[in-house]
Formats: structure tokens, sequence, C-alpha cells
């Protein structure tokens, strides 16, 4: 019989493992080209099992939303490889694959994965995701707003091998650079992707070391089975019920409505089921989310609630999601998917926090921003002779919760990605921040008011460029929870030659061509307000208008004649 391992052991190598993924994520970021990884962090590293991919740990650092989807495609590799689908793995090779149907999100977010050996067998396999700022398609930066097969968004990778023992393939490497823009710098982006998973396997193997591989393995599956007895302890606290909510995506991008999201969740003793039966069909544009990021928004919203659980498959383990087969949360090949990640999953996670605020509202906010704000722009710099594609993603209000006001200007709700400093994106490319400023009056009014969106605007100043968005909560704002308003909306304008243009789709457009001068300005969405406005101390409320946070007249509006 195994001896147990005493709390403090098993403590340590939660810690250690964790660290791993850590100094991944950093290594990573500091090692990267592209100011989206480099400055952004839209990026994450994480340690999955040999036997069946699923998540050992993640580093803290690391994007909420991937945790689910890299755990669903180191799965589909190993399962690839067993089939003889997948070439199999010798020492020093790394996988590539971006196929949102292989247990990923959009084509922009690319997959590397390298089994970690021991003795001549896999230990566990260290995977990462980072945002590419290309991977070719009809538009710069593959946010194709209105794209009606996923080969419009751009290069498909299957798992193939981009390092072998240790070595850049030249021919693969060809491949993806033949097909992207700015293939150039890319190849700073890839090293610095492959040196994170190295890091971690040199980090990893003085843990193995030091406390031998029997033990880091019984202390996984323990790690493993005391997170899923932590999550069903949360929610046995939770009485039994069914909660129901609706959330709405402003459209596709090509047919001009509204997408319903319909969500039922059921409590029965210490699991909850997800139920999506009655949200929208497939639809046309890319906004169809794949079952990997459906359920990986389904996890990352319940980590919100319950923060305190530490991370690994463990924790899934009593969350059930039914598969929504004949809707646009389960999308199939080859149904765009350009927007499932940065938007539709945080739809998904709108919903759960709407449903979850109905049981436990103690713990649940209402509705943040809820978009990641993506906007590229690609086009050609004169003075430095050479192409570019930019980037840009940008926070907005949390939701107002039981005990203060939303956070102003955080980041979205699938990740920790920040925006990049209008300093750095300057300097790399033709462009100039006309100003970038919190978005005043954007916050739901409730007795705890949403948090503020952001105001920014960009003026291109040489060259020419073609701009894309792929936004969301331009139609309808971030919900309010329990008596609380929503959040105000998102707003995008184009002024070209001095005349103001709104995208039909409000949040969605693509390929509008700009000359210099040309400007973008955009209005990130305020948070929903928490409770009823009517009960927010009027204290609170003169603190507002006097910072400016509201006007006299929108207060009075919102909260009654007390600011």
């Amino acid at each position: 019989m195994t001896k147990p391992l005493d709390a403090i052991t098993l403590s340590v190598i939660q810690a250690s493992l964790a660290q791993v993924c850590d100094e991944m994520d950093l290594t990573f970021s500091r090692a990267a080209f592209s100011p989206v990884i480099a400055e952004a962090n839209d990026r994450s590293d994480g340690i999955y099992s040999a036997q069946d991919g699923s998540l050992i740990a993640q580093g803290i650092g690391g994007l909420p939303v991937f945790v689910g989807v890299m755990q669903y495609s180191t799965k589909t590799i190993t399962e690839m490889i067993a089939d003889g689908r997948c070439q199999p793995p010798e020492e020093g090779d790394i996988y590539i694959v971006n196929d949102p149907y292989l247990g990923g999100t959009h084509l922009m977010d690319v997959r590397f994965a390298m089994p970690v050996w021991r003795a001549g067998k896999i230990f566990c396999w260290l995977s990462n995701t980072g945002h590419w700022p290309d991977i070719g398609g009809s538009v710069p930066g593959g946010f194709s707003a209105s794209a009606t097969a996923v080969e419009q968004e751009g290069l498909r990778l299957p798992p193939v091998k981009l390092f072998k023992r240790g070595r850049l393939d030249p021919e693969i490497h060809a491949i993806i650079a033949s097909n992207i823009r700015v293939a150039d710098q890319r190849i700073g982006d890839i090293k610095a992707q492959a040196a994170a998973l190295m890091v971690g396997a040199e980090r990893l193997a003085g843990i193995l070391d030091r406390y031998g591989d029997d033990t880091i393995t019984q202390a996984i599956a323990e790690l493993r089975r005391r997170a899923a007895d932590q999550m069903r302890a949360r929610i046995a606290e939770i009485p039994d019920g069914t909660w129901r909510s609706t959330a709405f995506v402003d459209s596709d991008g090509v047919v001009n409505e509204p997408l319903t999201i319909a969500l039922a969740i059921e409590k029965a003793g210490d699991t909850l089921t997800f139920d999506f039966s009655g949200s929208s069909a497939p639809c046309t544009g890319p906004m169809n989310s794949v079952l990997a990021t459906t359920l990986s928004s389904v996890y990352l919203a319940i980590r919100h609630i319950f923060p305190d659980v530490p991370i690994s498959a463990g924790a899934f383990e009593p969350l059930i999601v039914k598969r929504p087969e004949g809707t646009f949360l389960d999308a199939r090949y080859p149904r765009p998917v350009s927007g499932c990640a940065a938007e539709v999953s945080q739809r998904i996670a709108e919903a759960v926090f709407a449903a979850m605020v109905q049981a436990v509202p103690d713990k649940v906010t209402a509705a943040p921003a809820g978009s990641s704000g993506n906007f590229a722009l690609g086009g050609f710099d004169p003075a430095r002779g050479r192409g570019f594609v930019l980037y840009q993603l940008s926070g907005g209000g949390y939701g107002g919760n039981a005990r203060h006001d939303g956070l102003t200007n955080g980041c979205s709700t699938i990740g920790i990605s920040k925006s990049p400093p209008i300093e750095v994106m300057e300097q790399a490319y033709p462009i100039l921040y006309r100003h970038y400023a919190l978005r005043e009056g954007s916050g739901g009014a409730g007795e705890h008011r949403g948090g503020f969106g952001l105001s920014y605007e960009i003026e291109l100043l040489r060259g020419e460029a073609r701009a894309s968005f792929v936004m969301d909560h331009g139609r309808f704002g971030p919900q309010g929870a329990l008596g609380g308003q929503d959040g105000a909306v998102n707003t995008v304008t184009v002024w070209r030659s001095g005349i103001a243009h709104v995208p039909e789709h409000l949040s969605k457009e693509q390929d509008i061509p700009m000359k210099p001068g040309d400007r973008v300005s955009v209005g990130t969405p305020g948070g929903g307000g928490y409770g009823n406005p009517a009960k927010r101390d009027p204290a609170l409320v003169r603190r507002d208008v006097e910072m400016g946070y509201y006007s006299a007249e929108e207060a009075a509006e919102k909260f009654g004649a007390r600011g």
C-alpha cells in the first residue's frame, strides 16, 4: 500500500507544479516579439496528463479560457497518436495545432504541445497557447467579421511536428510562413513559445528528481481528488433547484439578427448540470463556438464564482455540460469561428453568471463588459518599408456585486490579458492614440454600480490600412442583476475623410479602408449594476458626480435626484 503524502509535502508539490507553469508564462512573454503576447500576455501554459490530456496545473498568469481548451486539444493529440492519425513523438518533438474542431478556439490561438520523457516513457505533456497577430485568411489579423467558412479565416493546422528532436522543421515552418502576413516577425513568437516549453521541462525535471516520479504521480492524483471534493463541497452548499438565464450575441456578422444563448442550470446534490439546448441554431457568420471553447467557458465562469477551488481537471468533474448539439455552441466543420473564443465564450459566461446570481447572490456579480474588443488594423508602413498587423484588445467594466462596485477597465472575463501600453503600440505601428481614457457614464446603475469601460481613438499616420472588428455588446449592454441596470453598450465609429461611419452590425465589420488622418473611435461596455439603484448610498452617488464618473443629470436619471 502506498504511504499517504503528508500535507506539507503535498502543498509544496502543488505550488511547485504551478511555479513551473508560471515560469513558462514568464518566458513566453519575455521572449515573444508580438506586443499582444509580450505586453498583453495573451497566452497560457500548463501541464497535462500523459494518459488522457487532463489538466494537472496551470499558472496564475494564464488565460482561464485556455484551461479547458488545452486539456481538450492535448487529449486529441494523444488519441490521434494512438490511432495512427498523427506521428508518434520522440524526445525533443513539439507539435503545433490550431484546428478549432480538434479542441481549439479561433485560428489565431496557436497551441504547442511537448511530451516530457522519463526513463523512455512519456510522464506528462506540457502545452501552451499564444495568440498570433495573424494567421492568414481574408483579413489582416484573422478577425473576419463576415466569414462563412473556416477557410476564409486563415491557415488551419492539424497536429504536426513543428520541432523534431529539438530542431525546427524548415519545411513545416516554410508552409506556415508562406500563408501568413508579416511572416518574418512570427519566428520570434515561435521560438519564444518553444522556449517556454523547454524551460518548463527543465524545471519539472528538477521537481521529479527531487521527489521521485512515483511521489509526484501520487501527488497529482491526490490533488485532482481533492479539487473534485472541494468543488463538490461548494456546490453542495447551493440549494437544489433549476435556474434559467438568457444572453445575446449582437449578430453573427452576416445576418443582422441576435443569437440567443438559453441556459438552464440544475443543481442536484453536489453536481451542476448545464443545458444550452434552447440556444440558436448554427449561424452563417463567424460567431459559432466549438465544443472545447463552450466547455471551457463554463469552467472559467464557475472558477470566477468559486476561485478558492484549486485548478485542475478534478475541479471540472462535478460540472456536467450537456453537449449542445444543433446549436451555434457546438460548431462543426466548416462553420467559421473567429469570434468564438474572444466573444461568444464571454456570452456563455454571462449566461452562467445570470443564472447563478439567482442561486448564490452573495458570490456572483452582475454581467461584466464581456468583450475582448478585438480590433485589427493591417497595412503597409512606407516609413519602415514593411507591412504590419496591429491587434488591439481592450478592457471594460465589471459588474457590481453584493459587497462593492464593479472594477473599472478590467480585463475580459476569459483572461488576464491587458491592453498593450500605448507607447509600445505607437512605436511598433504607424498610429497615434488621440485619447485613451475611462468611459464616463458607462457603468450600469445599481445599489452597487457597474465599473466603467474604456474610450479610445486611434489615428492612422501614414500609409494605407484595412480595419476589422469582431466585438460584441453593441446591441445589448451587459446585464444588471437583482434590479440593477445594464451597462452601456459597445460603440465603434470610423472617421474617414471626416465622415463618420458606424458599422451596420454595430460591433462587427471587416476590411474598412483607411488612409492617413482617418480615425477609429471605440467605447467599451460598462459593467451591469447590482441591486436596486434607489438603494445606493447618496454619499456614493455624490462622489461619483464629483469624480466625473456621471454628470449630475445622469446621476439624477439613474439613481434619483439625490446626487
